[in-house]
Order: structure tokens, then C-alpha cells, then sequence
């Protein structure tokens, strides 16, 4: 197919341009019906913003132009077929695992994985099996699973339905994926990836393989986050057979709204568009600016680079002498925001264009405030071992838990208890305790780390909700 054709894009800007008269949703009919103040700033868009009238196609069973759009889609990226997601990666994640697996099922999953996988096993009522990942000393955080622990776990639990991995992680960082997957694969085990950070893998050099690449079975990409696509917008990638289609499908439309916004599908298809048509001109300025810009951060003396797999994501590791969080605040003050912060570490992406705005980030790089070298000393974080077990299974069942009443006690209180609510740093949204999971000494202990170092927590609480048996206290 043609891939410089954007067919579901082309649709509405050919719609919007014939002025067409509104008798059906949306209520603000193509712009018309709006708040004076922001009118004017929503306006071009509203055009854009139909429903499933005429010709438009259904997302949910497309034959037509968003049929056409994702067929292209599937051709780009090699797979047998590509679902236009506009609920995120996280609709794909969820689809991904109730389609492969039914309640009590085994399930192995990368333990460091994002909330939406754990909410997906929570709707799904599977019996995951966990994976820890490994600590690795080059960039000072955990990264992924050893092969040796995927191995053990395949060969102890080869009646799984699927195994769940995140590749990259957060941060650009990969590792020896296909080795996995083959593994999985002499089991006939499903391997279903959440790459959400690695939709740009696509293009290849300078970057690593993508997991549909490596032969995986079903791929997340969030569109959004490294490709030029608006907010949620995602593909679900469907690369073999051995995840049912249909089932995919059928949860797809469970999970995602019976309106979808054909903003963020045009988007899709605007974004596969830009990875398509990316020329080596395009690469090569864009690498030389990514160099450019490291070096500008890299001259500031509170930090030090972390090397990444994925040259767009740009990681500094703060020196035990400053605060993380008074970095970020002057960072923000001087108008720069970083993508992420965790205790230790702030993570800034470039885009797949060379960079526009150099000479604006040369000036506010200027204006940061250098109290920063004053920052009271803070010691040496110790690193808390968060993943002791290799391998290892929640301590109550998603079907045990109806039986629990649960309880709000004080967080020094809640070690030995099991947790009744996952525990969040976001970003990146992976928990650092799980629903389901005994609470140890060393969540409490890393949780107090992160709230001391100003990390937000997704934690409504001033405690922690537990499980107990209906009626102790």
C-alpha cells in the first residue's frame, strides 16, 4: 500500500472543508456552538471532531476509511493487523491479557510493569506469576528480568497462557528480548509486550529492534509518546496467531468508548504517516541535535549522564551532594520541564526532529539558579532490595480478596499485612506494591524514601488499606 496516503486524515479535512451542516453529535456542531474565550484555540480542531455519520466508518467494525488507515498501519509495521487505540496503551494492555487469559489462569508477568497490566489481571481474575527484574549498577535502577529467571519461570509454570514483558522500560533502557521470547515460544506461550515507549523502534538504526521485530506475539505502542500522535492515541499490534484476533477485537470494544474521537484515530494515522515517510535527512539532523542538547545538560555539575539504548531518552543521575527535587524546581523555574523525576534520577525526551528551540533552552540554561550548590547534603540513599523473590505469586487471590473487608491503618502499622490498594510512584506508574502482596519492611522503608525526596505518589491516604478477614481488627 501506498504510504503516503493518510485515507481516515484526508476524510475529515475533505469533510470539514465542504462546510457541512450538523443535525447529529457533537453538541458544539463543528465548532459553532463554543466558549468565546477559547473558541478561537479549538476551533481548527472541532472541524475534525465527527461521529459515526456517513462514510465516516466505525472503529469498532471499520470497512471503510479507518479500515484503510489501520491496514496501512499494518503494513508499516509488519503485522498481521494494527488496532487504532484512542484509550491508550493501557486499553491494549487490558485487551491484551483478557483476551489470553480467563479467571485462574497462570500468567507471567514482569514484576516492574506498568498499573494498567495489574489492572488488567485484576479484571481478567488470572493467577500471575511474578518476574523480578534485576538491578543494574550502569544506570543505578532496575531494569528488567534476568533470562535465567524467565527460563526458571516458563519451565516451573508451563501451563501460563501468556507472558507479559515491558521493553524499553521508562527510560530507553532494552535488553536480550528475543532469547524470551524464544524460550516462550518451544512452550507455545504467548508473549505480549507493552512497548509503549518504542513505537519509533520502527525506523531502526540508530535505534534497537522492536519487539514485533524480535517475534513477539501482540505489541502496545503509545503513539503518543514517541511519535507525533495526540494524547491516547495507540496501536494494539497483532504480529502471529497465537493471540486470537477476534477476542482482541471483542475486548477492544468492551474496554474503549462507543464514541471514539476521530481526532485522535486521524492522528494515527498522521503519525504512521511521519514514521513512514521519516527521511535519512530527517535521522541525521535529529541525531546531531540529541548530541547537541546532551551537551548543553551535561555541562551543569549536579549530575551525570546515564547511557540508554534509545539516544532520544536523555537520563541524568543527581549527585548525593543536591536534592533531585530542588533541581527539577529550578529547572522548571528557568521554564525547562523534564519528562520524569524518580529519587535519584531525571529523564528528558527528545523528539524524533532535531530540536527547534536551541537558542531559548541556551538562554533559560543560563538563568538556572545556582543555590543549587548550596542544596543541603543529603546522604547516600540505600539501595532497599524492593524484589528479594525471583519469582513470586500474590499472597490473596483476586477471587480471595472479595472475602476481605478492608482497613485503613497507619503505614508503620501495615508491615506483615496484605495491601488492599496498589501503591504508585507516576510517573512512570509502576507500582512499588501491589494489591494483593504482603507488605514488608522494605516497601514502607523505599516509600518514605520517595515521599521524602518529593515523588508523587498516586496515594489518596494518609495510611495504607489492608485486607482482613471480615470482622478482625
Amino acid at each position: 500500500m501506498d504510504q503516503q496516503c493518510t485515507p481516515l486524515a484526508e476524510h475529515l479535512q475533505a469533510f470539514a472543508k465542504s462546510n457541512p451542516v450538523s443535525f447529529h453529535v457533537p453538541g458544539h456542531k463543528h465548532g459553532q456552538i463554543f466558549s468565546p474565550a477559547y473558541k478561537a484555540d479549538f476551533q481548527p480542531m472541532l472541524r475534525w471532531d465527527v461521529t459515526e455519520i456517513t462514510e465516516m466508518d466505525d472503529l469498532h467494525a471499520p470497512t471503510g476509511v479507518i479500515a484503510e488507515a489501520e491496514k496501512l498501519a499494518a503494513d508499516f509495521f509488519k503485522t498481521e493487523h494494527t488496532f487504532f487505540l484512542v484509550g491508550g496503551s493501557t486499553a491494549g494492555n487490558l485487551a491484551m491479557i483478557l483476551a489470553t487469559c480467563k479467571q485462574g489462569e497462570k500468567i507471567l508477568v514482569q514484576r516492574n510493569c506498568h498499573k494498567s497490566v495489574m489492572n488488567g489481571l485484576e479484571l481478567a481474575g488470572a493467577k500471575p506469576v511474578f518476574l523480578a527484574p534485576e538491578w543494574d549498577d550502569d544506570v543505578k535502577r532496575y531494569t528488567s528480568p534476568s533470562y535465567e529467571t524467565v527460563e526458571s519461570a516458563i519451565e516451573q509454570h508451563p501451563d501460563a497462557q501468556a507472558l507479559v514483558l515491558t521493553y524499553p522500560d521508562y527510560f530507553g533502557q532494552t535488553y536480550n528480548l528475543k532469547k524470551m521470547i524464544d524460550k516462550a515460544h518451544q512452550y507455545n506461550i504467548p508473549v505480549l509486550v507493552d512497548e509503549a515507549h518504542g513505537v519509533h523502534f520502527a525506523l531502526g538504526d540508530p535505534f534497537p529492534a522492536s519487539a514485533i521485530q524480535l517475534g513477539a506475539d501482540a505489541v502496545v505502542h503509545s503513539a503518543h509518546k514517541m511519535a507525533p500522535a495526540m494524547t491516547m492515541a495507540s496501536y494494539l499490534h497483532i504480529v502471529t496467531q497465537r493471540v486470537d484476533q477476534s477476542r482482541i477485537a471483542h475486548y477492544l470494544q468492551v474496554i474503549q468508548s462507543s464514541s471514539p474521537s476521530y481526532i485522535l484515530m486521524a492522528s494515527l494515522d498522521i503519525a504512521r504517516h511521519f514514521l513512514a515517510t521519516y527521511s535519512k535527512e530527517e535521522r541525521i539532523k535529529m541525531i546531531k541535535s540529541v548530541e547537541y542538547v546532551k551537551t548543553l545538560f551535561v555541562s551543569f555539575p549536579f549530575w551525570e549522564f546515564v547511557p540508554s539504548d534509545d539516544p532520544l531518552k536523555l537520563t541524568f543521575h543527581v549527585k548525593h551532594s543536591f536534592s533531585t527535587k530542588s533541581v527539577v524546581n529550578s529547572l522548571e523555574k528557568a521554564g525547562i520541564f523534564p519528562e520524569l523525576a524518580t529519587e535519584e534520577q531525571i529523564l528528558f525526551v527528545h523528539g524524533l526532529a532535531s530540536f527547534e528551540q536551541i537558542e531559548m533552552l541556551e538562554k533559560r540554561l543560563k538563568t538556572i539558579e545556582h543555590p543549587l550548590k548550596k542544596s543541603v547534603n543529603r546522604a547516600t540513599i540505600e539501595r532497599i532490595n524492593l524484589f528479594p523473590d525471583k519469582i513470586q505469586e500474590l499472597d490473596l487471590s483476586y477471587q480471595e480478596m472479595n472475602n476481605y473487608t478492608t482497613y485503613l491503618i497507619p503505614m508503620k502499622e501495615s508491615i506483615g499485612e496484605i495491601a488492599a490498594e496498589a501503591i504508585i510512584p507516576y510517573p512512570p506508574g509502576i507500582p512499588i506494591l501491589l494489591k494483593g502482596e504482603r507488605i514488608k519492611q522494605a516497601h514502607i522503608a523505599h516509600l518514605e524514601k520517595l515521599v521524602e525526596q518529593g515523588v508523587r505518589i498516586q496515594h489518596r491516604d494518609s495510611g495504607l488499606r489492608i485486607y482482613r478477614n471480615k470482622g478482625e481488627r
